[in-house]
């Protein structure tokens, strides 16, 4: 979930030399006596109306040709050239695969991961058309892959549905790899092209044979350094997309194959018959089931198809997600809000009927009888209509009015024939009910009255001089002895210390009520100002960085693990925007011969020694803990912003459904799901001697 971050001021660093240049000729201008100050004026705007003409005429304007903008501005299109862009041209390829595939001529797709990080998708569908497209006078596959907003997806008759809707995937990867290849089975023969940065290398050419029977599409690509900050693919990231694909998709096979030596040569394949039934049992695993059957609804509506599967578990949690032909729309939509209207009305009316729910008392809301629910909401819609390229967000109200209409029918039959289910459910409500007005209440009482005001803050605050949230920083801190020390470190305008008593409660295993009750939560949440969940308001938050600083042993790792835990269920938007950081305390102090290193790290301490030499004069501390600092080596290690390090905690939103189980798994009641985790994943710990 984090990333290496060596804090910076790159403020003046991105400004251009032009602009740079502007602003020297502009501070070394000599003021003007004031009977020249209107002269003085003229002169300026006939500079500026001069500099105009000369930096913006006609000979200015750039007119980009072929896929120029895609590499001018790549993160328009995939949203950022980071780690995250680079795995999203893995998805693009896949996605026009699956497409294939839903499509009904794909049963097979393989992903390789090649020595060098160059990647291969090949299926077995009915490949791209290699037939001369007359409109743009090209073969129709070099068409797909020069060509912005070209494909068989506007409404052709190529696709009934499809999720590379906006035509300019396979192009975009065009665009942004050194080179690539497209290999396509047709007809007993194999046509190949290539491309190197979006340019055609060679014409589309025959270049080989193949059985008659094969059909399909085979790309093969390596992504431009010059374009991304990383270009080592993660299989992990890459395995958790295809098994999504796969249990989205029935009876579809996605094989994952890891080439490279340094990995190890692992494949793993995943096919689900039961589709996202199956997803929901996955996703429930480090949970106990309220009920043991997974209801399914399954139908069409207005040409709409619809697929829900859903099953209530102990936790406290809410997991709703929703796929429109297979990309997730991770803000929801019109989708998931009829499926939320129907799945409320129905265990109401059910509730009412049946007398569990009083006619005196309030109807159950949607976020009662979510409470601990688990559900993935996919349909297919010829026409979806999306918020851009990053598919965040479902717009199509036939879509809301579908999947009421289905789930409404299914879900009341469902629970006729399934009565104890029925009652299992609206008695998890009602006490969730109960919870959540305990909660409300809780909340109120914890609620700021005014954002600028600083008369609720917590005692055991030490609050910073600065009132611009820009310039401040919290640091929350494990225990007294090392609150004590980070207060005689802090730089006292800007920095902030709130001290904790030993661990948190766990977030994972609680109802809100008892969470808002707890003494050091209620210090987090009135500190930070912004809310929490519905009453959520990042404006109002009162630090724009939010350090969490605890020792470097287990038990500050099970603590620092702990806020994350109650981050990520309650302020998820801190960590999205990216205010949520944890601190790096040195594990070691090295004297010798008077001079002093120090090493935030097994592998850092061994270079250490290996530079110095390893003998009797080598003084090595190892810190159990922050308290064991003074302030000043504290203040030199773990909190100077010119010197320290600190890791910023980001989400993983593509695949939110597993993030949300792997909090589940390690923090949950169960210890199986987590002993398994904890067993499949010993691996990655290296002990080093020294």
């Amino acid at each position: 979930m984090s990333e290496d971050m060596n804090e910076m001021n790159v403020d003046q660093e991105n400004i251009d030399k032009e602009g740079r240049s502007v602003l020297e000729s502009i501070n070394n201008m000599p003021s003007s006596p004031k009977d020249d100050e209107e002269k003085e004026r003229e002169n300026a705007a006939e500079i500026e109306s001069e500099h105009v003409t000369e930096e913006y005429g006609a000979d200015q304007i750039q007119i980009l040709e072929g896929l120029e903008a895609v590499r001018k501005r790549p993160g328009m299109y995939i949203g950022t050239t980071s780690i995250r862009g680079l795995h999203h041209l893995v998805y693009e390829i896949v996605d026009n695969s699956v497409d294939e595939a839903l499509a009904g001529y794909c049963k097979n797709i393989n992903v390789d991961i090649n020595p060098g990080n160059y990647i291969t998708v090949e299926d077995d569908g009915r490949g791209i058309p290699v037939g001369i497209n007359h409109k743009a006078g090209l073969p129709a596959v070099e068409v797909v892959f020069t060509i912005l907003h070209a494909g068989g997806k506007f409404g052709g008759g190529g696709y009934k549905v499809s999720g590379g809707l906006h035509g300019v995937g396979a192009s975009v990867v065009n665009a942004l790899s050194v080179w690539l290849e497209v290999d396509i089975y047709h007809e007993g023969q194999i046509y190949n092209q290539r491309y190197e940065r979006g340019k055609v290398c060679y014409p589309l050419k025959i270049v080989g044979k193949c059985d008659p029977e094969k059909t399909g599409t085979k790309v093969t690509f390596l992504p431009d350094p010059e374009i991304f900050e990383d270009t080592v693919y993660d299989y992990d990231t890459l395995k958790k997309r295809m098994r999504e694909m796969a249990f989205l998709t029935k009876g579809l096979r996605i094989t994952l194959t890891d080439k490279r030596e340094d990995a190890g040569h692992h494949s793993e394949s995943f096919f689900y018959e039961g589709g996202i039934k199956e997803y929901v049992r996955f996703l429930n695993e480090g949970t106990k089931p309220l009920y043991e059957k997974i209801m399914y609804f399954e139908g069409k509506s207005d040409d709409i198809y619809v697929e829900v599967a859903m099953q209530h578990n102990d936790s406290y949690n809410e997991m709703v997600y929703g796929y429109v032909n297979n990309i997730n729309t991770p803000e929801g939509g019109m989708h998931v809000e009829g499926f939320k209207r129907a799945i409320t009305r129905i265990i109401n009316e059910y509730g009412k009927q049946k007398e569990l729910i009083k006619k005196s008392d309030e109807s159950l809301t949607g976020e009662d009888i979510r409470e601990g629910l688990t559900t993935v909401i996919s349909i297919k819609i010829a026409d979806p209509q999306f918020e851009g390229q990053t598919k965040q967000k479902l717009g199509n109200s036939a879509a809301r009015t579908a999947v009421e209409r289905v789930v409404s029918e299914q879900l009341t039959y469902f629970i006729e024939q399934n009565p104890d289910v029925a009652k299992a459910i609206v008695v998890k409500s009602l006490n969730s009910q109960r919870a959540r007005i305990a909660a409300r209440n809780a909340r109120n009482t914890i609620r700021r009255k005014d954002a600028l005001d600083g008369a609720a803050l917590p005692g055991k605050l030490a609050d910073c001089s600065d009132k611009n949230p820009e310039n401040c920083e919290i640091y929350i801190v494990e225990g007294d002895s090392a609150g004590g020390s980070a207060k005689s470190a802090r730089s006292r305008a800007t920095q902030a210390i709130l001290p904790l008593r030993g661990k948190i409660l766990n977030v994972e295993k609680a109802r809100p009520d008892k969470i808002l009750a707890n003494a050091e939560i209620k210090a987090m949440i009135t500190a930070f100002g912004t809310g929490i969940q519905d009453d959520f308001d990042i404006s109002k938050l009162r630090y724009n960085k939010i350090i969490i600083m605890t020792d470097a042993d287990v038990d500050g790792a099970h603590i620092a693990t702990l806020m994350l835990t109650f981050l990520y269920r309650f302020m998820p938007e801190l960590i999205r925007q990216g205010h949520v950081f944890l601190a790096q305390p040195p594990l070691y102090k090295l004297e010798k011969n008077k001079k002093v290193w120090y090493a935030y790290s097994d592998e850092e301490l061994a270079t250490i020694l290996n530079e110095v030499g390893r003998d009797q004069n080598n003084k090595i501390q190892r810190y159990k803990g922050l308290g064991e600092m003074d302030a000043e080596q504290l203040w030199e290690t773990t909190m100077d912003p010119e010197k320290r390090i600190l890791l910023r905690v980001n989400m993983d939103e593509e695949n939110e459904a597993e993030l949300n189980m792997t909090f589940t798994t390690l923090m949950g009641d169960r210890v199986e799901p987590r002993r398994e985790f904890i067993e499949a994943n010993a691996k990655y710990v290296q002990n080093l001697d020294i």
